[in-house]
């Protein structure tokens, strides 16, 4: 049986062996066995008796480790039961997003490849929670059969896509409040929050060069800047996101909505969707901030929606339109703006997860398509430039050695073949001095091809040769791009964290460098890659802060208590940037909160500056405006920071 098979099930097998686990700090279950045992998944049922999703980690341990080589973390929902199923298939470490069973959340392995005959222990274990939570545990068992998905019959969600558990100030209650609300909102048009900004939000008091026509760099008394179209410093204070997007799924989850229409609906039918996980499964989605939109507006309802979030963002301080943002407001040219590649080059064979054979002339290939698609914004003034890529799911593993991949992958690639070159080279064609620095017995270099053992003497070579690799992986499509497009900010690769310091190989080829910061003050991390000798200004690409007293159910990656927390998070995380001599901006994800029930991969936090009803958090907006009135002034060094440093509580994140 497979998950596709078991689509849409609403009964659960009777349950078993049941028992609960009850805290505040974790604590958790012993599935050692499940290693040993001949059966390929571990199943098991779990209810949470609490209003909020839970997280929980499959933490585990192999010899000679402290650390658990491997972390498998997955989101279940508030109040029902939900099926958890873990595939030993994923402990090769080639998957980092699997797929979830239907009615779970997101699921993330982190860490390294694991065999089974190197595990020490195993155990699943929820996340600390900021109160105390009890977790009902029936069913646990491994088993070679993908296990029957069984739904509880409970609303979760309501007509308007809303958490129907929970009430919060901005909480839509009727159809007839949804339009006043919306109306009010699309009639209005805000004042803008900084009075000495140039059209693109830019400082008019810091004018810093002549100005190119295009957002450029500067860096002036050991401080980086961007500087706008017209030569003013312009500290980019974005958001991600900003769309009405559809992409709330309901695979097989219809009981937990109080409301859906049909699909033959007329009125509706626009709003049903087909999305597809991060590894490739279809799933039916429906787009409740679009329904919403048009219950208010009407047929019309997209071009109020685009006026209405102009006057929003710029009302709130916002310069920045961020990455995956809705192109037609883009073209809008009512505010700057930042962009990705469609499609970074790609190779048909992949060293390790999605790293391709950089030294195939494929590669090079790919580059100069992908590239082709910059032309037509190339001469766009409102773009502030162009992200590679997000992300990259390789570098999610800490001091990954790619070159010790390349070696353990058995294709015969060209970048094996350059690793073979460049060893050949090194060691001046004399297989013996190889093999005396490695400690290895080969006969002669053509062996290298076929071994699939690393040997640890190895490290510092492969290590050299992984950053040869990150510097071809950086360079080749800047190269393509910049003759493509010469106007525009290269804006780096948006790194998840620096994994490792081979990481900021290629910086030179980039205008800005860019990592995703999720932390509750970024200083730390903007303050690493400057130690690591990049010389250039550092963008961060997203950063949240989520609570748990308004909105969906989980937190995101950084949780405070309410929505002032999140407001004054803000505050203080945009500060620490400007304040920094590298700092030029800082992009929040996102604009609108995840849908309760999960996005198209399960995340389901209170990240938004807006809710699924398209009404602002009022707490976080004002913190959001008086960051704008005081960031230019911090990012010259001409103020210091205010903003205190809020409490952190325990996430609830996958």
């Amino acid at each position: 049986m497979t998950a596709a098979d078991v689509v849409g099930q609403t009964q659960f097998t009777a349950e078993t062996g049941g028992f609960s686990l009850t805290g505040r700090l974790g604590g958790g279950i012993d599935v050692t066995g499940f290693a040993s045992a001949a059966e390929r998944y571990l199943t098991a049922v779990l209810r949470p008796a609490s209003a909020n999703s839970m997280a929980l980690n499959l933490l585990i341990y192999t010899t000679g480790e402290k650390d658990p080589a491997m972390t498998i973390r997955f989101g279940i929902l508030p109040e029902v039961r939900s099926t958890i199923v873990i595939d030993k298939a994923w402990f090769r470490g080639d998957v980092l997003f699997p797929d979830a069973p239907v009615g779970g959340l997101k699921v993330v392995c982190h860490g390294h490849a694991v065999a089974l005959a190197d595990i020490t222990r195993m155990e699943l274990a929820p996340l600390p929670t900021a109160a105390v939570t009890t977790l009902h545990v029936t069913n646990l068992r491994y088993t070679n059969d993908y296990p029957r998905i069984g739904l509880d019959q409970k609303v979760l969600v309501d007509q308007f896509g809303q958490n129907a558990n929970k009430d919060w100030p901005e909480k839509i209650h009727s159809e007839t409040e949804l339009q006043q609300r919306l109306t009010k909102a699309a009639d209005e048009e805000p004042a803008l929050p900084v009075s000495s900004w140039d059209k693109y939000g830019g400082s008019l008091t810091q004018p810093l060069t002549p100005g190119t026509g295009f957002f450029a760099t500067k860096k002036a008394a050991d401080r980086w800047y961007l500087t706008d179209p017209a030569g003013n410093a312009f500290f980019s204070l974005g958001v991600d996101c900003v769309g009405a997007a559809n992409d709330c799924r309901i695979e097989g989850i219809h009981n937990y909505l109080e409301w859906l229409p049909e699909h033959s609906d007329p009125e509706y039918t626009h709003f049903f969707a087909t999305g597809h996980t991060p590894a490739g499964k279809p799933v039916e989605s429906f787009a409740f901030t679009q329904a919403n939109l048009q219950r208010a507006f009407g047929s019309h309802w997209y071009e109020r929606w685009q006026e209405m979030m102009l006057h929003q963002l710029r009302g709130l301080g916002i310069n920045t339109i961020g990455n995956w943002s809705d192109r037609a407001l883009l073209r809008r040219q009512a505010l700057p703006y930042v962009t990705m590649l469609p499609q970074f080059p790609d190779t048909a064979v992949h060293i390790f997860r999605d790293f391709p054979d950089v030294f195939a002339p494929e590669y090079t290939a790919e580059a100069q398509k992908s590239a082709a698609a910059l032309a037509a914004k190339k001469d766009d003034p409102w773009m502030i430039g162009y992200f590679l890529r997000n992300e990259p799911s390789w570098a999610f593993v800490d001091h990954l050695n790619l070159g010790a991949e390349v070696l353990a992958n058995p294709a015969r690639t060209a970048t094996k073949e350059k690793l073979v070159a460049v060893l050949t080279a090194q060691y001046h064609g004399k297989i013996v001095d190889l093999n005396a620095a490695w400690h290895t017995d080969f006969t002669s270099f053509d062996q290298l091809y076929t071994t699939a053992a690393v040997p640890a003497a190895a490290d510092q070579d492969l290590r050299a040769f992984s950053r040869q690799m990150v510097k071809q992986y950086v360079s080749v499509p800047a190269a393509a791009c910049r003759a493509v497009d010469p106007n525009h900010l290269i804006l780096g690769m948006r790194w998840a964290w620096v994994s490792d310091p081979d990481l900021i190989a290629g910086w030179e080829d980039y205008d800005v460098f860019s990592i995703n910061c999720y932390a509750m003050d970024p200083t730390k991390e903007l303050d690493q890659i400057r130690a690591l000798g990049v010389d250039r200004p550092v963008m961060i690409g997203e950063f949240h802060f989520g609570a748990l007293d308004a909105g969906p159910t989980a937190t995101g990656l950084e949780a405070v208590s309410s929505q002032a927390d999140r407001g004054t998070a803000f505050r203080h995380y945009c500060e620490a940037v400007a304040a920094t001599p590298n700092g030029v901006g800082c992009h929040y994800f996102q604009a609108y909160d995840q849908f309760a029930l999960g996005r198209f991969d399960g995340e389901n936090y209170n990240i938004g500056l807006f809710d699924i009803c398209s009404q602002p958090y009022e707490a976080l907006g004002a913190a959001v405006r008086a960051t704008a009135q005081h960031i230019d002034a911090i990012n010259a060094g001409e103020a210091q920071p205010t903003a205190p440093l809020v409490t952190e509580l325990p996430m609830i994140a996958y």
